[in-house]
């Protein structure tokens, strides 16, 4: 049987740096409360047919706007379009949400730890150090 040390490879004299990774994982928890934060105070718009929603970074609805005289209240047919518009005018809104957030957490998102696109060290069978 050899003494060498199994975990030799992966990084440090005597083995992987444990401390380094903890430093690691600290800076990208930080960079992700911090990227958090930031949608959290983001506006986004979306819109369709003369109505605008906005909503936070985070997806939070917070206002719908309808141009004035566009709908007949009186009128069914036109109260159920109003109600496509929103849905759309939301849907547009959380798409431009989406992409926000995809390019804000991004790169936080995988982890560092071994995930798709990673060059992070790898223990033996793909598992990320």
């Amino acid at each position: 049987m050899s003494d060498s040390n199994p975990f030799a490879g992966l990084g440090g004299e005597g083995g992987f740096d444990l401390n380094a990774m903890l430093e690691q994982a600290q800076q990208m928890q930080s960079q992700l409360v911090a990227a958090q934060e930031e949608l959290a105070q983001a506006k986004v718009e979306g819109s369709a047919g003369g109505v605008i929603v906005t909503l936070t970074g985070t997806g939070e609805l917070t206002d719908v706007t309808v141009a004035a005289g566009s709908f007949d209240g009186s009128d069914a047919d036109s109260l159920t379009d109003l109600g496509d518009l929103v849905v759309a005018a939301y849907r547009d809104a959380k798409a431009k949400v989406d992409e926000l957030a995809s390019q804000a957490l991004g790169p936080l998102a995988g982890g560092g730890f071994g995930g798709p696109g990673d060059d992070s060290p790898q223990l033996p069978g793909g598992f990320g150090v």
